[in-house]
Order: structure tokens, then C-alpha cells, then sequence
């Protein structure tokens, strides 16, 4: 289930440059997710369709989302890039599922840094529901690849 982001007219009028920052390299995690779903569908057999579907439509709501908060603090907000280097060939079910793993975790990462650098109250709300939409998708593809633990003890935690 995804988070609702709040409304951009709620975020800030502007932002320091180290939370600036942070939320820009976490919009570029969402472009690289939005990459990635798409990229691993070729590789899934339909039972992930819906899964599939979910993480796209979350990524794509949250990119928005962050898009006009940026937009809406002064920022010139990061466009996606056409495409992005992988951490493995992406080659079958297994590979794929790996994949998305590794691209999930990378966006808690990602929003737990915005979190880190930031006392915004709006910024926060989104930091706290990237993070916990990922993590909770990142949690459900561990399982489907079998993956233990299927979770982190503090996710988002860099390393």
C-alpha cells in the first residue's frame, strides 16, 4: 500500500543545498526504479503482474510527487537518465528479482538521507513514506526470491 505524499503547495518555499541535494539523488532513485520495473517486466512471468504494476504506479506517484516539491522549493528538479547501470546482468526470474531487490533498497537509502537532512515538516512526511514504501516492496521481492533475512534490521541504512 502506498503512502499518500503530501500536496506540494504544503512543502517548503525552499530548501538548504544538503537537503536539496538529498532529495534530488532520491528523485533520481525513483527514475531509476521507474527504469528498472520496467526492464525486469520482459523477465517475470505474469503471477508478478500485479506486484509489478504496484511498484511502477507507487514509483511513478512518488517521482511526481517529489518533482513538484522541488519544483515548488525553487529547484530545477533531476530528469531521468536514459538509462542506468545495473548491479547484475539482468538474464531470468532470479536475476530480475535480485534486481528489484537492489533498486528498492537503494530508494530506502535514498529517502532516509532526505530524512537525515532535513527538520521540514512536509519534506519529512515524504522522506518517511519513501523510505516505508520501499522497504515494504523490498521486503515482499526478498521473499519472492527467497532471499533471508527479508528485511534489514534498520532499512534505509547505508551499506
Amino acid at each position: 500500500m502506498t503512502t499518500p505524499t503530501p500536496a506540494p503547495s504544503q512543502g517548503p518555499r525552499s530548501l538548504p543545498d544538503d537537503a536539496a541535494q538529498a532529495t534530488q539523488d532520491a528523485l533520481g532513485a525513483e527514475h531509476a526504479a521507474l527504469w528498472v520495473y520496467g526492464l525486469v517486466s520482459a523477465f517475470l512471468p505474469a503471477d508478478y503482474d500485479n506486484a509489478l504494476r504496484e511498484g511502477s504506479n507507487a514509483h511513478r506517484a512518488r517521482r511526481d510527487a517529489t518533482e513538484l516539491l522541488l519544483n515548488g522549493a525553487g529547484q530545477n528538479p533531476r530528469s531521468a537518465e536514459p538509462a542506468y547501470v545495473l548491479p547484475q546482468e539482468v538474464t531470468d526470474e532470479a536475476s530480475a528479482l535480485a534486481v528489484l531487490v537492489v533498486v528498492e533498497a537503494d530508494v530506502t537509502v535514498a529517502w532516509r538521507a532526505v530524512l537525515e537532512r532535513t527538520d521540514d515538516r512536509t519534506l519529512r512526511a515524504a522522506g518517511l513514506a519513501g523510505l516505508t514504501d520501499a522497504a515494504v516492496r523490498a521486503t515482499r521481492w526478498r521473499g519472492a526470491a527467497g532471499q533471508t533475512p527479508r528485511t534489514p534490521p534498520l532499512p534505509g541504512a547505508p551499506g
